[in-house]
């Protein structure tokens, strides 16, 4: 079994597998350790990754990058707009979903998100296989803490078009923190006080500010912050604007009026700004960039800080949330480990240090390759032939979910929403919901606060239809319980349904020692058994619409519900296979599955 973790960004993407007892990156057909997340189409053929990359300017109507930032949307999603500024193909509606319309082998073709990154999934599972010489048919692979459910479902689509076996979808700051945890042997023990760390994410495209706490063998994330565009190419369109400026009053043209212009002043101008980390002044220059024009520049890194300043602005207000959600205050914070490739943009360093009141930052991690290395310990973790120090991993809910059902008519002051998973709750995470019923019903899962979903995505998850209810024998209320998990992928799903009934049994009373040769009256059969009540648990299956349920063997024991509706939590902190090992059954329960 192959051990690989994928960090599935937004520019780029990194694999690392776990062998030797270590971790190593793999390095792609050109000896890169970063792959271009990108997928191109030509007449002839498909080119993904660094052939992608190639095409980017000479065939860029054809080629499609931020595959990971279009997943799981639809056109009218107002993130899309943002994103085609970085997308060169047309992005176009595919059956309710964004795709983008090509030419391949020589006709138009429209492609979803999904499918667009299931190929580019197909290339990184090529480069592991031949860099293990083995077949590679499982992967953690890394997300967005901000994905929605309907984000991560159109990743788990591509990787099963792909032909991957997702272990876990895995957040980019809580892979990054169990690739720190899991190497420290000096953590504070169970009873102990947690070691606090920030991890704070800086990539391409996003910021992620994630407070963990560390004891022996454990991993928990308090709290998680984001912004969804702030990053390094947001730091490039404040350069690129001003030399846009400059240039057209210098050299009389427009780059932005020329989609293949600005490609090439995109990547000169990224070069630029990796110089300007390092060295107090840089030039640029372009050749033939449009009208067989050479254009150059110069630019000083104080000058490049007034151009951030507007971003630097918004810099800090990522680590405030994350404290104000964890109900911590800086000096609560041991330590601040920053990654990410912005993370190496010295203003902004010094922004976040004077955040912390000149608290001294940690970069212990390798920037580009944290996330990866994070993926490949979990994977090795879930591996049954990988042996791994234990250490669990609990992370936590980013955005409230409730359910909805019909009102009973029979109960006329019955509440008809609840929310079953809080902002904060602990993932992956359990929770049985008790109903009295008389006939069949329905609910529905959704979002309960919309507007903290990126764009306008629709808050609905899920339809579920619960059949086979009816009245008991005495024309009472039938107990249905139903079993709402948030999985390690972070997606919810009604994995179970079941029905109570309470049933009156007869029940021998057995005799005492010293009543065996006493005399008895001819009413002494009377107590010689009791009636006893005794609750039946019945199984049947329930009809869900919306999206497919996940079925597993765990069972956990439920609670008896006494107010309607009524829910218990269960947490698991790690694999749905070592809880189920940690679980008993009712014993008073029978089970039978229709």
């Amino acid at each position: 079994m192959s051990v690989v973790g994928l960090d599935f960004g937004t520019q780029n993407a990194v694999i690392a597998v776990a062998r030797n007892k270590g971790v190593d990156v793999v390095t792609n057909e050109v000896s890169n350790r970063a792959t271009p997340s990108m997928v191109s189409f030509s007449p002839r053929c498909r080119f993904l990754g660094e052939g992608a990359k190639t095409q980017e300017v000479s065939n860029m109507k054809n080629t499609v990058a931020s595959l990971t930032r279009l997943a799981g949307r639809s056109l009218q999603d107002p993130d899309v707009a943002i994103e085609q500024e970085y997308v060169s193909a047309p992005l176009v509606d595919v059956n309710g979903q964004v795709g983008a319309e090509v030419n391949y082998l020589g006709k138009k073709e429209k492609f979803t998100a999904a499918q667009l990154c299931a190929m580019f999934l197909t290339r990184a599972k090529q480069t592991a296989t031949a860099e293990l010489r083995l077949p590679v048919n499982d992967m953690v692979i890394s997300v967005p803490a901000w994905y929605s459910d309907q984000q991560r479902r159109a990743i788990l689509d591509a990787a099963e078009i792909a032909g991957i076996k997702v272990l876990r979808l895995i957040n980019e700051t809580t892979a990054t923190a169990l690739g720190y945890g899991i190497t420290k042997l000096e953590l504070p023990g169970p009873e102990e006080k947690p070691r606090r760390t920030m991890f704070v994410d800086i990539g391409h495209s996003n910021y992620t500010a994630s407070i963990c706490e560390f004891r022996k063998g454990e991993l928990k994330v308090v709290s998680t912050a984001y912004d969804r565009h702030f990053g390094g190419r947001n730091f490039d369109k404040a350069i690129m604007d001003h030399f846009r400026t400059e240039w057209q009053e210098k050299y009389k043209i427009d780059i932005y009026s020329n989609p293949k212009a600005r490609v090439r002043a995109a990547a000169a101008v990224e070069k630029l700004k990796k110089v300007l980390s390092a060295n107090a002044a840089a030039p640029i220059s372009v050749e033939s960039i449009m009208e067989d024009k050479d254009v150059s520049g110069f630019l000083k890194r104080d000058e490049l800080e007034n151009l951030m300043k507007p971003l630097l602005e918004r810099c800090t207000k990522p680590l405030e949330q994350a404290l104000a959600d964890a109900k911590l205050k800086q000096e609560d914070i041991d330590f601040v480990e920053l990654v990410g490739g912005t993370s190496r943009v010295p203003a902004l360093k010094q922004a976040v240090t004077d955040f912390f009141g000149g608290k001294t930052l940690n970069f212990t991690l390798n920037a580009d390759e944290a996330i990866a290395r994070g993926c490949a310990f979990s994977c090795a973790i879930l591996s049954p032939v990988f042996r791994v120090r234990d250490f669990s991993v609990q992370d936590v809910v980013n955005y409230p979910i409730e359910f909805t059902w019909e009102k009973s008519p029979d109960i006329p002051d019955e509440d008809t929403s609840l929310t079953v998973f809080n902002r904060g709750n602990a993932m992956p995470s359990t929770k049985i919901l008790t109903f009295y019923r008389k006939q069949p019903f329905d609910l529905e899962a959704k979002y309960a606060k919309p507007d903290m979903l990126p764009g306008k995505m629709n808050p609905w998850i899920g339809r579920f239809s619960v059949k086979g209810v009816k009245a008991d024998s005495k024309d009472d209320f039938m107990i249905c319980k139903l079993k709402a998990r948030l999985n390690l992928h972070g997606v919810l799903n009604v994995e179970q349904g079941y029905y109570v009934e309470e049933q009156e049994v007869e029940e021998p009373v057995p005799e005492k020692e010293g009543e065996k040769n006493a005399d008895v009256s001819t009413d002494s059969a009377v107590g010689s058994a009791f009636v006893s009540n005794r609750k039946e648990r019945k199984g049947e299956d329930f009809e869900a619409s919306g999206f497919s349920t996940e079925r597993t063997d765990t069972e956990r024991a439920a609670k008896r519900a006494k107010t309607e509706p009524s829910l218990t939590s269960k947490q698991a902190m790690e694999t749905d296979d070592k809880a189920a090992n940690r679980e008993a059954k009712p014993p008073a329960q029978k089970t039978r599955k229709v």
